[in-house]
């Protein structure tokens, strides 16, 4: 069963669902698709941080459009997939890596991943997507 936009829009802001992100990579080439960290609030932008200069980040520019799709199986089967055309990019920022770190780590291992990222990711773009088109469905506990 399709769900309605506010259970949709509060499931995809939901924390620690990771991404898959897709873009498109090209004549003769299956979509670029890997997981990803990414921020949304309900009935706003979504976002994510990548290297500046990335594959993903020079495809996604070139496309100006990209999905991103999450799912669970417990307690019950459910996704939600957007697409939508990219809204802006621009430089990341450290309260952007902070708020996205946050949204998937809690206490320590937040601290070290940060850490990490300002040591060894370097610069990092923020991608904004405003949702243009949905797919989602509940489809119970098996």
């Amino acid at each position: 069963m399709a769900l309605n936009k506010d259970d949709r829009e509060a499931f995809l802001a939901e924390p620690q669902h990771v991404g898959a992100l897709s873009v498109s990579a090209g004549a003769n080439r299956g979509p670029l698709t890997l997981p990803i960290w990414y921020q949304y609030s309900p009935g706003g932008e979504l976002w994510v941080l990548t290297g500046a200069g990335s594959r993903k980040h020079r495809l996604i520019e070139a496309a100006g459009y990209f999905s991103l799709m999450i799912d669970r199986v417990e307690p019950t089967t459910r996704y939600v997939a957007v697409d939508g055309p990219v809204s802006r990019i621009e430089p990341g920022t450290d309260a952007q890596m902070e708020e996205v770190t946050r949204r998937y780590l809690d206490g320590e291992a937040a601290e070290r991943y940060l850490q990490f990222a300002k040591d060894n990711l370097g610069e990092h773009v923020a991608i904004f997507m405003t949702p243009e088109h949905w797919l989602s469905a509940d489809m119970g506990s098996f």
